[in-house]
């Protein structure tokens, strides 16, 4: 027991020293594409949706993290510019029949995402493609406006994204946007009194970008196509889903010092599980499992019967069990063994008539006490053998 507590403390001590030692050394970078407006990674939206009241002054920015389709048919909103930034954005079509109305009436939406999902890329014939050459070197991107200013080139680090519209509906769009090789990255497509913008690289509105001033600039430029609406619908549903959908763990594993005091906890649990166990468990003994000495038994009646040479007993109780059979599952009348006994016994059983009058007979003759020799009780066993195997 001491030796135990010994390898114990030891382990505990190691373990010790692995978070410190983990505690202490330098954090790597998380570039996971998150894309929310609290998060401050690299690849977070806190800048953007920090200053969207400077971008659009006045406006009134809500947060929504439900489809479109609800959030325009249950909050009933006018007057709106709605931004969505994600990494897979699929509109459903549910989404997009509420979504035209609502641009039609003069509102405006923005879209930027690597995926827009069946229902936009089939109503406008869109289809992606990506440079990988541009995650070599950096790449470059230009407006299409003559009143921004076209030959001026915003330089897009190679660590970013380089997706572009490698197909469009051409009657509908307009391209604002072009790379180095003129491969649009944001189409508009005007709708009634609004309009709606896609946009291929959702990492340009993150933190990375706009701390680099040709990414803040680009991020303005784009984002001024919008209207200055009174409400700018922020939506997060296209990156972490519904309200309460997240995991019950989902605070714990957010922040650096929960995350290590859930697994120090969980550690801590199972050590003094197992030491609990190696204390406190008690020897199982081993209980021999009783023998099956049915076997055994049947041999040993047999043998009796065989040494006192007992045919008429024997042959007696086979027929006994035989009319037992007979009764029970032919539901005859064994008490009276005759010619109308034999027919009947013959047609429920589907016997021959001959072999039927043969069994009959052996069990009329072993009835009637007379001596039985070792032939005679052979061939009835033979009878019974074979009437049981032709019965069932």
């Amino acid at each position: 027991m001491r030796d135990f507590k010994a390898y114990i403390f030891i382990a505990s001590l190691i373990l010790v020293i692995y978070l410190v030692a983990q505690y202490q050394q330098p954090q790597p970078i998380d570039w996971t594409p998150s894309y929310l407006k609290e998060a401050k990674i690299p690849l977070g939206s806190k800048i953007l949706y920090d200053r969207l009241p400077d971008i659009f002054p006045g406006a009134k920015v809500k947060n929504y993290r439900e489809p479109m389709y609800n959030v325009l048919h249950d909050h009933k909103v006018t007057n709106a510019t709605y931004i969505i930034i994600s990494n897979y954005a699929a509109i459903t079509t549910p989404d997009f029949d509420k979504m035209i109305p609502f641009i039609k009436q003069g509102n405006d939406v923005f879209i930027s995402s690597t995926s827009f999902g069946d229902t936009l890329s089939n109503k406008f014939k869109l289809e992606m493609n990506i440079n990988y050459e541009v995650r070599e070197q950096p790449d470059t991107l230009h407006f299409t406006n003559s009143g921004l200013d076209p030959h001026k080139e915003y330089i897009i680090e190679k660590d970013l994204r380089g997706e572009y519209f490698s197909a469009f509906d051409t009657a509908k769009a307009i391209s604002l946007v072009q790379n180095a090789r003129n491969q649009s990255t944001v189409l508009k497509f005007n709708m009634g009194k609004g309009a709606l913008y896609l946009s291929t690289d959702p990492n340009l509105f993150t933190n990375y970008s706009l701390l680099k001033p040709d990414g803040a600039e680009f991020a303005a430029k784009a984002l001024s196509y919008l209207k200055n609406n009174k409400t700018i619908i922020w939506d997060e549903y296209y990156n972490i889903g519904r309200d309460g959908e997240e995991s019950e763990f989902r605070v714990l594993f957010a922040k650096e010092p929960l995350r290590w005091a859930y697994f120090i906890s969980l550690i801590s649990v199972i050590v003094y599980v197992l030491y609990q166990m190696k204390r406190r468990q008690r020897i199982i003994p081993v209980i021999t499992p009783l023998e099956n000495s049915t076997l055994g038994f049947v041999t040993v009646v047999g043998q009796v019967y065989y040494e006192r040479r007992d045919n008429s007993n024997i042959a007696q109780k086979k027929v006994a069990y035989l009319l037992e059979y007979i009764r029970q599952k032919y539901r005859l009348q064994t008490n009276k063994i005759d010619p109308e006994f034999t027919a009947t016994l013959a047609s429920r059983a589907d016997m021959d008539i001959e072999e039927t009058r043969e069994l009959v007979g052996i069990i009329n003759y072993i009835l009637s006490q007379a001596p039985i020799s070792d032939q005679e009780l052979i061939k009835a066993n033979h009878l019974i053998e074979q009437f049981y195997t032709r019965s069932r």
